[in-house]
């Protein structure tokens, strides 16, 4: 269980604090809820304490760990489908895992195939999440701001396109 102050990750909205633990009633069962209050977004959500690991609440990644994903944008770019349809199937499976390292992935692809030759709706979406996802942990593992982060990240993929092309 966590605490109220602590700063935790939900897999699919990002790096937040909880603010409080609160107790209510819905549909007649009386359920304890972590508030968890997402900085980069002003927004709040309400995860059933006892859903916390069923739904991937994990602590914030430490510093060391934030420098080395930082450090995976730049690598040279590996592979990925062609096939929009199938690319996002994928993007998505990693990104629901709610590893770090593979929402990196999501970014790296989704940002190559950018400026290739632009994204669908759908796929600039998701890279938009992705990117929410990721940086608002980094931000709090690294103590940067979310535009920083986001400037840098692109021009390590730039230089890792320079030296692999």
């Amino acid at each position: 269980m966590y605490g109220v102050g602590e700063r935790i990750v939900h897999p699919l909205h990002g790096a937040g604090v909880i603010r409080e633990i609160v107790t209510q009633k819905v549909n007649g069962t009386v359920k304890e809820y972590y508030l968890l209050t997402l900085p980069l977004t002003d927004m709040d959500v309400m995860v059933p304490v006892d859903a916390g690991d069923r739904v991937g609440l994990r602590p914030v990644m430490e510093r060391e760990k934030a420098e080395k994903v930082l450090l995976l944008f730049r690598e040279p770019e590996g592979p990925f489908s062609a096939n929009w349809n199938a690319r996002y199937r994928e993007n998505l499976a990693h990104i629901k895992t709610g590893r770090p390292e593979e929402v990196a992935e999501v970014i790296r692809i989704l940002t190559r195939c950018e400026m290739d030759k632009g994204l669908s709706g759908g796929e600039r979406k998701m890279l938009h999440t992705a990117k929410h996802i990721l940086i608002s942990e980094l931000s709090m593992a690294l103590g940067e701001t979310y535009g920083e982060l986001d400037r840098k990240i692109l021009r390590m993929m730039l230089k890792a396109e320079k030296t692999d092309g």
